[in-house]
């Protein structure tokens, strides 16, 4: 969604911003935004339909730990952790969790709730297996390789499974000339072969780890301008954005208090460095908002990958101010048959996984990408604004 936000935090890391315990000049956050970015996730905590990790993972990793929001996301993960880690959750997901009880120190051997328990380090070791073994044959894992990184990363901090070969296997994918990885997967990875650098004890893949590390730095030098690394210009970077959405705000948040998520299993869970003032209203709960004046929307879906090729295009009207999802519900109203959707409620808010009876899927990598013009959206459908006149293009895609 953003995508700046964690891979500059991780870049922020591994260059060494927070890892001496020292910011450098320009690199504290100011006290104003980090309660500004808390209170974001305080509320979100309410107002989610699914308990986010990453959330859990920013408060304990910002010091919030005596928020009361805090208690309640961190009863919700362990219930959720026993109830849906072995059957219903992606490997990438369980290392999300992992992480998020390992920071509020709890054991990801046995996490407990309502009488049921769950080792969910064994379900991730197993579910990495599985990811492992379809990448090493098939070049691409079940899900994504930054869910591999996560589960790497969860995996060493968790001193547990054969992380350390999965950390080579990854070094390797790095390194390889032919490998297309965004910046934030390498970022993720880039954590996973630092926490497995700093336990391993072999000469040899000591060496491939930090080879391939250099190689994340010597791709993200040219990603990010001036090419000498500049934290106060990343910190600007991420506080221009002013963060809003709560998932974005949970992925920025540990870099900009010097606390990435390889301190993750270090912290002292009885010590509340921060304390968030008590939450306003929120726009919903204070006043009715005004809905804007009418504003005109193109909308279009097209699939060329899967079955019977269709394209349909139609233009709706909402209120200035509504969101794509609003567009979308505009687009069904007017005609169902064409313009049907099904949405899936995840971390980033609600996901569109069908449109006109067409679902992605893990299975064969597909999914709906939307489009401004020609260019793909960085936020979702709950969050987006389009603006009037715009074109909104829904792509059935592979990834």
């Amino acid at each position: 969604m953003l995508s700046a936000a964690l891979s500059i935090g991780v870049l922020l890391a591994l260059l060494g911003s927070g890892a001496a315990g020292t910011a450098p000049q320009g690199c504290d956050i100011l006290p104003q935004e980090l309660i500004r970015m808390l209170q974001i996730l305080e509320r979100s905590v309410a107002e989610s339909e699914v308990p986010n990790p990453s959330v859990l993972l920013a408060f304990n990793l910002a010091g919030a730990t005596g928020s009361n929001a805090r208690q309640q996301l961190l009863k919700e993960i362990e219930e959720d952790a026993v109830n849906r880690a072995q059957k219903d959750l992606s490997s990438g997901q369980v290392a999300l969790y992992t992480l998020a009880l390992l920071s509020s120190c709890r054991d990801p051997q046995h996490i407990e709730s309502h009488g049921l328990s769950v080792n969910l380090s064994r379900v991730l070791d197993q579910k990495t297996r599985k990811e492992v073994a379809k990448l090493e044959e098939d070049g691409v894992p079940l899900t994504t390789l930054y869910s591999v990184g996560l589960d790497v990363l969860a995996l060493c901090l968790a001193r547990t499974g054969d992380y350390e070969q999965d950390a080579i296997l990854l070094a390797k994918q790095l390194l390889n000339p032919d490998s297309r990885i965004d910046v934030d997967t390498q970022a993720v990875m880039a954590l996973a072969l630092e926490c497995a650098y700093d336990q391993t004890k072999l000469p040899d893949t000591r060496d491939l780890l930090q080879e391939a590390l250099e190689e994340v730095l010597e791709t993200a030098s040219k990603f990010y301008a001036p090419r000498e690394w500049d934290c106060a210009q990343a910190f600007s970077a991420v506080y221009s954005h002013q963060l809003q959405q709560p998932m974005a705000v949970a992925q920025a948040l540990p870099a900009l208090v010097h606390k990435p998520y390889l301190d993750a299993a270090s912290l002292d869970c009885s010590v509340v460095a921060v304390t968030i003032p008590q939450l306003p209203l929120s726009p919903s709960q204070a006043t009715t908002a005004q809905e804007g004046p009418p504003i005109t929307v193109h909308y279009t879906i097209t699939n060329t990958l899967k079955g019977k090729p269709f394209q349909f295009s139609t233009t709706v009207s909402v209120p200035a101010g509504s969101t794509l999802l609003a567009v979308l519900q505009a687009a069904e109203r007017a005609e169902p048959k064409k313009f049907s959707f099904e949405t899936q409620a995840t971390s980033w808010g609600p996901m569109v996984v069908s449109i006109h009876g067409l679902a992605g899927s893990e299975a064969d990598r597909t999914f709906w990408e939307f489009f401004s013009g020609a260019d793909a959206l960085q936020e979702g459908v709950g969050t987006y604004k389009p603006q009037d006149g715009e074109h909104i293009r829904a792509v059935f895609s592979t990834y």
